[in-house]
């Protein structure tokens, strides 16, 4: 089998959105500090991070409209500082064991930051690539930003980038999938201060939004359906969470 490795690297400096805190990390004990019998030492670390920076996946509670969350239920009445969501929470997430398919947007190189993933385009991509969404699938479209994760300030352009609007959004949920992704930062087209995709994805259809993945080899590849693996923390009440996807390929 061929194994692909669907997450970008955590460093200092790495790009976030500017809603949620940076990833921060430090050495806390260094070689040498301490000196065991025989020689030995170790090294530690200690690491923070708000829980949609990187490769992270989004909990159906992550967004809410109107006051309500998805299922109805009303946010205010679910949600406490130290407690995180009672409904909906990236704990109530079991291991994603799916089938995967890859919508490749952006076969001649990365699409600008104010470009609009409509119906059509996705159609095309399924199209050329021979491929066919499935209800329960997880779908990842590529639009090439990935190449720009080590460039926070390109990566994130003042919250500028390319992906679905409300349109291509319906597109994805009427074929029933479990959730959608993307290499770029907030999965939809931005700016849009509504955020529309994400209240028809995660609010009104029960699908998850993973972000910041690295689709590059696997579009290199050209291997368009996988089995699609990843397990997010077990954060008891979080909105969202840092994953590390996996796309399994038999070998042919």
């Amino acid at each position: 089998m061929k194994l692909y490795d669907l997450a970008q690297p955590y460093f200092v400096g790495m790009p976030h959105h500017p809603s949620h805190p940076p990833f921060l990390f430090s050495l806390v004990k260094q070689h040498g500090e301490y000196l065991g019998p025989g020689g030995n030492s170790s090294a530690s670390d200690a690491i923070a991070l708000g829980s949609h920076v990187g490769t992270h996946i989004d909990a159906l509670c992550h967004f809410s409209c109107g006051g309500k969350l998805h299922g109805g239920e009303t946010a205010a009445e679910e949600q406490s500082y130290a407690g995180g969501l009672r409904k909906y929470s990236i704990d109530t997430i079991p291991p994603i064991y799916r089938r995967g398919v890859l919508l490749d947007l952006a076969p001649d190189g990365p699409l600008p930051p104010d470009w609009e993933i409509t119906p059509q385009h996705l159609e095309d991509a399924a199209r050329r690539q021979q491929i066919q969404v499935q209800p329960g699938d997880v779908v990842l479209l590529r639009t090439g930003w990935a190449v720009y994760f080590s460039d926070p300030a390109k990566f994130i352009s003042e919250v500028h980038g390319p992906g679905p609007a409300l349109s291509g959004a319906r597109w994805l949920s009427a074929k029933g999938i479990f959730a959608a992704g993307s290499d770029t930062v907030a999965f939809e087209k931005v700016p849009d201060p509504g955020m529309p995709v994400h209240v028809h994805l995660l609010v009104e259809s029960g699908i998850h939004i993973i972000e910041c993945l690295n689709l590059e080899e696997l579009a290199a590849a050209r291997d368009y359906a996988f089995t699609f693996i990843a397990a997010p923390l077990k954060i008891v009440g979080a909105t969202g969470a840092p994953v590390r996807p996996l796309a399994v390929v038999p070998l042919t």
